[in-house]
Formats: C-alpha cells, sequence, structure tokens
C-alpha cells in the first residue's frame, strides 16, 4: 500500500526507483545530488540489489549500459558537469535501443560553477550532448512528489520505447522535503526477450551494437530512420504539461521545475490584482507538449519565459507557441540564483 512520508527530493527519487524496480545503481559523487547515491548504498544491500560507486561519471554510464543490455531496470545519476562526462554513453545507449534512467540535478554552470540549483542544462537535455542523430526523454518535475511519480513513469516509458529517460531536476528541488505519496512496489515487470541473457534453443541470438557498418546507403541509415519513427509516436503520445489559469489569459507565464513554482505564485498575486494571468509548465522538455502551449496561449497578448539561466527554452516557447518572437519575453536569473516574485509581477503589469 502507497505511504505519505515526508522526504528530500533526490531520496524520493531513490526509494521511488527501488519500488520501480530498479535494482542496479552506478554513479560518482556530485553535489547536489550525493544524497541519491547515500540512499542507495543503504537501501540496495537490503533489497538484494547491487550499488556500485564507479570510478568516473564515464565509468558509470557504461555499467548502466551493460547491466540495461542484460534486461536489468538501472539507473545512474549526478549533476551537471558530471552528466556533461556522460554524454558519450547517451549516446551508445541511444544507438543501443537500450532502456535507462538518468537524473541531473542541475548546478550552476558553465564549469564547475557552484552548488546551488540552475537551470542552465536545458539544451544540454533537449538537444542532446552526444554525437549523432538521437533523442533522450526529458521529464521535468515540479516538487518531490512529482520526482516520485515521474522516477516510476520513467522507468516504464524508458522500457516501452527502449529509450534513455533523463529526470531534469535541480539542487533546490533534489533538496528540498515535502510530503510525498510513495509508490507501490511493482511486481511484474516487463519481459525483455531482446536481452543479452545467454543463447537459448528457443530464439535466435540477442545482438545489441551501436557499430553499423554495411555501406554508405545501409544499416545505419535504416537504423536512424527506425529511431525517427519511434521518436515520432513518442512525440504524438508521451507529452505532458500542467496549464494553470491560462483559460482567460492574456498574459502566459512559461516556466518549469523550480521556477515554475515560483511563477506560480506571481500569477496568483496577478490575479488577485486583476490581471489575467496564466501559467504554463512544461513537465516533458521532449518531447515538448507543443500543442498544449499553442493551446495554453492563443488568446495571450503577450508570453513570459522565466527560466533559472540566461534563456534557453524561450527559443521552444518561439517556435511552438504559435506567436511573433518578438511577443515573448524572457526574465532569467544564473549561476543559482532565483527569479524573483515581484520583478516577474512587474514585468507582467507593465504589459498591461
Amino acid at each position: 500500500m502507497a505511504e505519505k512520508v515526508l522526504m528530500k527530493g533526490n531520496e524520493a527519487i531513490g526509494e521511488s526507483a527501488i519500488r520501480a524496480g530498479c535494482r542496479y545503481y552506478f554513479a560518482y559523487p556530485i553535489t547536489p545530488q550525493n544524497e541519491i547515491p547515500a540512499y542507495m548504498a543503504k537501501r540496495l544491500p537490503e533489497i538484494g540489489g547491487t550499488f556500485l560507486q564507479a570510478e568516473s561519471e564515464l565509468a558509470a554510464i557504461n555499467m548502466v549500459l551493460g547491466a540495461s543490455a542484460a534486461g536489468a531496470r538501472c539507473m545512474t545519476s549526478s549533476s551537471s558537469p558530471g552528466i556533461s562526462l556522460k554524454q558519450e554513453g547517451f549516446s551508445y545507449i541511444a544507438g543501443s535501443e537500450l532502456p535507462a534512467v538518468v537524473i541531473n540535478m542541475m548546478r550552476g554552470g558553465p564549469g564547475l560553477g557552484n552548488i546551488s540549483g540552475a537551470q542552465g542544462d536545458y539544451f544540454q537535455a533537449t538537444r542532446g550532448g552526444g554525437n549523432g542523430d538521437y533523442h533522450t526523454f526529458v521529464i521535468a518535475p515540479g516538487s518531490v512528489q512529482e520526482l516520485a511519480d515521474w522516477t516510476v513513469k520513467a522507468f516504464d516509458i524508458a522500457d516501452k520505447y527502449r529509450i534513455l529517460c533523463l529526470i531534469l531536476g535541480d539542487g533546490y528541488l533534489g533538496q528540498m522535503s515535502e510530503p510525498c505519496l510513495l509508490p507501490d512496489f511493482r511486481k511484474d515487470l516487463p519481459k525483455k526477450d531482446w536481452a543479452l541473457t545467454g543463447k537459448r534453443k528457443d530464439r535466435e541470438q540477442n545482438k545489441i551494437y551501436s557499430l553499423k557498418c554495411s555501406g554508405p546507403d545501409g544499416e545505419l541509415n535504416e537504423h536512424i530512420n527506425k529511431l525517427f519513427e519511434k521518436y515520432k509516436v513518442i512525440q504524438e503520445c508521451e507529452s505532458a504539461a500542467d496549464v494553470y489559469e491560462c483559460q482567460d489569459a492574456d498574459y502566459v507565464i512559461c516556466a518549469y521545475g523550480t521556477a515554475a513554482r515560483i511563477c506560480k505564485k506571481a500569477v496568483k498575486e496577478l490575479r488577485n490584482q486583476g490581471i489575467k494571468a496564466g501559467l504554463f509548465r512544461p513537465i516533458t522538455l521532449w518531447p515538448f507538449p507543443e500543442k498544449q502551449l499553442e493551446e495554453a496561449c492563443k488568446n495571450a497578448k503577450k508570453i513570459l519565459t522565466v527560466e533559472m539561466s540566461m534563456g534557453q527554452m524561450v527559443q521552444d516557447i518561439k517556435l511552438y507557441s504559435g506567436h511573433r518572437p518578438k511577443d515573448v519575453d524572457f526574465y532569467g536569473e544564473a549561476g543559482g540564483v532565483l527569479p524573483k516574485v515581484d520583478a516577474i509581477i512587474e514585468k507582467v503589469k507593465n504589459y498591461d
């Protein structure tokens, strides 16, 4: 039976992953996500799972690749610079069509930056940092409860489509504590007939690889086209968004994660002052919920995108909102600085 507890975001991810059937976790420590490996180091041995602190981020993501190829539900986590080091593995996992779950609790950058929460990894997450033509499924929860819920969904989506699912949080979400209804333990996990479980008489030998060298017009081209047919299905079926007070909004504020929590307070205050404001919060960043965005913004005079960065998601808002780019404004704070409620309110009031 599901139970409600007070948990940190990072710990809710760990417990939810275990309840989703994750029994293999490989990672290398970095702040501000260290509560995840600390939690997994304690819990996994208690249930017969495997926790392994790898010698590097590169080693950790390749251990995920190996465990996934053998059919296991497995996971790794890190924060911004560590995720950069895993990008080669992301590309190999995508090319091999393997399911995996990765957590990025973003911190300020570029470089080592600082350990405060930020949102400067949007481009890296949604455009892909590894080589070649591929996508990862990118989820941006906005609360501890959503971190728990979407961790379970991430494993299911990863298995359903044989894709890497990236949960894009930030240092604030990972560190905050909120009441959380934990999921039930999953009992029936999907069968993986494609996995490398040894040669058997009742099936052909399974092979998993991303090296495809059958000529300039051959195997690799076909493989990539097959991947993108799958991505089209994902875009059609799996996008998600939270729409708040947009039905009659003259001004729609767009934000995700921690920034959206701040924006929701601004929307409530603007409504109290008689200004029709709404909030559009994408939950999936890839596939981006473009149809939901266009619907939410169809009557808006102006759109304001708010980010904990110098502006990355704003490009997708301009692309998918159905508005002219000049009608999409931006406000952001970077390096771990939070957007200000009063600054958001002032910008919207100046549109009126």
